[in-house]
């Protein structure tokens, strides 16, 4: 059986807690706390040296860090994944648009206020994420505007690598409200019967924490 090494709470994990989901497949979820500083521990430095979750360990023993890296993985031969190499290629553009462009802003903003409570000494470096959250929400929603998806003309790992912090975006201080053609997209892949929220997720439970 597949484990994933996470925090369901956090937009990264939670890309890939959804792809499971959606598809159907059982897996192992194994609590990382990395406020505790569980990721610097050599246990889990042993499944990824960058210290970072999520972690995909497969059954037999290799893992699998960063999330874009996972999903592909995992959506090989599937409905997530186009077959067409130039709609692959797209696929990865947004994803790799989702790591440079949107990511390092809307998530380190969400980070900030709802990890870790918006601090004095964090305020300035949370203010200047807003411009560059916003400008990576204008150009999902000038796409949206003619596209109902971001690629493969359906839902795919692209949507999921977006949605995931889109989503809980206002959590970090962006008001969606004005992007019209964002919010009718998360209706859409809200609609999937399968689908997961992310609130709905428990973070752990005492059967699911990483041990020490």
């Amino acid at each position: 059986m597949l484990t994933v090494y996470g925090d369901s709470q956090s937009g990264n994990c939670y890309k890939i807690k959804l792809l499971l989901s959606l598809m159907g497949r059982p897996h192992r979820w194994k609590h990382v706390d990395i406020l505790a500083g569980q990721t610097r521990e050599p246990k889990f430095l042993a499944r990824n040296l960058n210290g970072k979750i999520p972690v995909l360990e497969l059954p037999d023993g290799r893992t699998l860090a960063e999330s874009n890296a996972i999903l592909y993985y995992l959506a090989q031969g599937s409905a997530w994944l186009p077959d067409d190499s130039f709609e692959r290629a797209r696929v990865l553009q947004w994803q790799c648009f989702e790591q440079y462009s949107h990511e390092p802003y809307i998530a380190v903003a969400r980070y900030i206020q709802h990890y870790l409570g918006l601090p004095e000494e964090r305020r300035a470096e949370y203010q200047a994420k807003q411009a560059g959250g916003h400008k990576a929400l204008e150009v999902m929603n000038n796409h949206l505007a003619t596209q109902d998806w971001f690629a493969a003309d359906g839902y795919s790992i692209a949507d999921i690598s977006l949605y995931a912090y889109t989503h809980v975006a206002p959590e970090g201080g962006f008001d969606l409200q004005p992007y019209t053609h964002i919010n009718a997209w998360l209706e859409r892949v809200a609609q999937h019967p399968r689908h997961v929220q992310m609130q709905d997720i428990p973070r752990a439970d005492h059967d699911d924490r990483m041990p020490s």
